[in-house]
């Protein structure tokens, strides 16, 4: 597995409503990009949840825009007016990632569209998964696209990687926040859908998709781990998490329950 990399070419403008400042540009193979920073607050690790968490999905058949890795010259927004995002471009000189911008698309709105209980169910156990706390009501993170469900910005999951010195605690967790899914209403379908998805998420496919982080992300201040081997946590905190899925799922189902 690999994914293209690409240069960012022109800035285009800031798109405020994420909170870690992403924006809209365009880069030498003519594409343009929802670009998340490494240089936003929570550093490379909302990256590596980003990455992960949208191959993981990808793997599972579920529609996530092409990420590619953009790379950010030296140079690059000296001459931007606005102080705070010519300080995060700068502080993002390197490999950051990009989404592919889907020209056109409609946030999700529950209220106007109503999802299946089979895909509602795979986005729900693929969050339980993740520990993807952003997919509520007030943030669906999800786009209506040619008539199609498109998930984007898994950037709040793997949240574990936060509190490295307690991560072991998190590999069992039910992720109680499960709760406020705005798709768990609908997610009629998951014992179904943790017997599919265990047999396609196998050890084999999670070690590839982890192994796209490229190790430039992976110095963290504070950590001894070496690149490699926080690879191998990554891999075995997910590893452990679907070989025990049944754990997340009984907690949506009760979740679920409370709520019908």
């Amino acid at each position: 597995m690999e994914l293209r990399t690409a240069h960012v070419t022109r800035y285009i403008m800031p798109l405020r409503e994420g909170g870690s400042l992403p924006a809209l540009a365009e880069a030498d193979d003519g594409f343009k990009y929802v670009v998340k920073f490494r240089g936003a607050g929570h550093g490379t690790k909302a990256l590596i949840a980003e990455l992960v968490g949208g191959e993981i999905a990808r793997a599972l058949g579920l529609h996530v825009p092409e990420l590619v890795f953009l790379h950010l010259d030296e140079a690059f927004g000296r001459t931007e007016g606005d102080e705070e995002i010519q300080d995060l471009l700068q502080g993002s000189r390197g490999l950051n990632l990009g989404l592919h911008f889907l020209s056109g698309a409609l946030t999700f709105d529950p209220v106007v569209t109503t999802v299946d209980p089979e895909l509602a169910s795979q986005v729900v156990w693929l969050d339980a998964l993740l520990t993807n706390i952003d997919r509520t009501v007030r943030n669906t993170n999800m786009l209506s696209w040619h008539k199609e469900l498109w998930l984007i910005d898994h950037g709040a999951s793997l949240y574990f990687h936060y509190a490295w010195v307690t991560r072991k605690k998190h590999v069992l967790s039910p992720f109680v926040q499960v709760k406020d899914h705005v798709l768990l209403p609908q997610a009629a379908c998951l014992e179904k859908v943790d017997t599919e998805f265990r047999t396609i998420l196998t050890p084999t496919k999670i070690e590839q998709i982890v192994d796209l982080i490229p190790d430039d992300w992976l110095y963290w201040e504070g950590i001894s781990e070496t690149p490699s081997e926080l690879k191998t946590i990554y891999t075995q905190f997910l590893i452990e998490r679907v070989t025990h899925s049944e754990i997340f799922v009984k907690e949506a189902q009760h979740a679920r329950k409370l709520l019908i």
